[in-house]
């Protein structure tokens, strides 16, 4: 078969397009042949050997990598002990993630094999193209701001990240135009928040449609001084700027960050009653079971920014690279 690959790590040329051996089917899993596949930061981030972290944090790298976690594709494979699914069956899946984010989701492929735990059936709704755009966005914003969905020990703080009640409160989502950001506008939306989008103008129409009550255009407007007293600030940038939002939040109030790593106000939260929280998403399908008939009826929306076909995935990195995605980017699998 063929897949997007690299031999090292570096810039968006390191990523071909080669052959590679099928995958096996073992027990407990099934065989997708894949229509779609999405970009995600991890994708890009391990990429380059993820030179944004301390260096003993960073993969040593077992080449040739294959990148890659969303899918949406057509069951080709069942192993014996697997039921619920059938060949034929249209699917969606996030991919052995976190536990393979160094390398062994490999959903950048013409098929890949993953637990049928982590698969879905696909929304009727939807193409494979908007499928594959949502997995890992959606799932996380869903696991931020819903549940969990999971019980597995917290990567970032010693005690569980613990989602608080949306209905009748204001929401402020920062990196609203992107992956994660479009669907927490959503999510907010449908559970009853009022929601303040914080992106670049350009996106302000776009995040009105998805349901945005107010957006503030960051590169005009600084949000920290001219928004207070929201009940949850949910970062989807996050990083060691974030500790600016700290004085739009009520006393009492919630901060969600979706990247945490150098974050310096924790403390300063604290005295202020504010509850600091992160999480990791998980892989897991009986999740994208039930967020599919949102999917599938419109209540919320995969928007793609752009897609390439997998030959040209070196070209979806590129566009990684420039920013201010406005929702996903897709690879399509011929």
């Amino acid at each position: 078969m063929k897949a997007a690959l690299q031999h090292g790590f570096g810039g968006p040329g390191v990523v071909v397009y080669e052959d590679v051996p099928m995958p096996d089917v073992k027990a407990g899993e099934i065989l997708i042949r894949v229509h779609a596949a999405s970009l995600n930061p991890p994708d890009w981030y391990l990429r380059d050997g993820f030179t944004s972290l301390p260096p003993e944090w960073r993969p040593k790298g077992d080449f040739p990598l294959i990148l890659g976690t969303d899918v949406s594709g057509l069951v080709e494979a069942v192993a014996d002990d697997v039921t619920g699914f059938a060949v034929g069956d249209a699917v969606y899946a996030m991919v052995r993630f976190p536990e393979g984010m160094f390398g062994d989701s490999r959903g950048h492929a013409q098929y890949v094999s993953l637990p049928a735990s982590q698969a879905a059936l696909k929304p009727a709704g939807i193409d494979h193209v908007h499928a594959a755009g949502a997995p890992m966005s959606l799932l996380t914003a869903w696991q931020f701001l819903v549940a969990l969905g999971h019980d597995e020990p917290n990567p970032f703080q010693p005690t569980p990240h613990r989602p608080v009640p949306l209905e009748g409160k204001t929401v402020l989502v920062n990196g609203a135009a992107g992956g994660v950001g479009h669907f927490a506008v959503q999510v907010a939306k449908v559970k009853g928040a009022r929601v303040i989008a914080v992106a670049s103008g350009k996106h302000q129409a776009f995040l009105r449609e998805l349901g945005a009550d107010e957006v503030i255009d960051y590169t005009q407007t600084a949000a920290e001084d001219v928004v207070r007293d929201v009940d949850l600030v949910m970062d989807a940038v996050g990083g060691p700027t974030a500790g600016r939002f700290l004085k739009t939040l009520k006393r009492g109030g919630a901060w969600f960050l979706a990247y945490p790593l150098g974050f310096a106000d924790a403390e300063e939260a604290e005295k202020l009653g504010i509850t600091v929280s992160s999480t990791q998403v998980r892989s897991i399908g009986e999740q994208l079971a039930g967020v599919a008939p949102l999917l599938d009826d419109g209540s919320i929306r995969v928007v793609i920014d752009s897609s390439y076909p997998l030959s040209e995935a070196s070209k979806a990195h590129e566009r990684a690279e420039q920013g201010h995605i406005q929702g996903k980017i897709v690879l399509t699998v011929d």
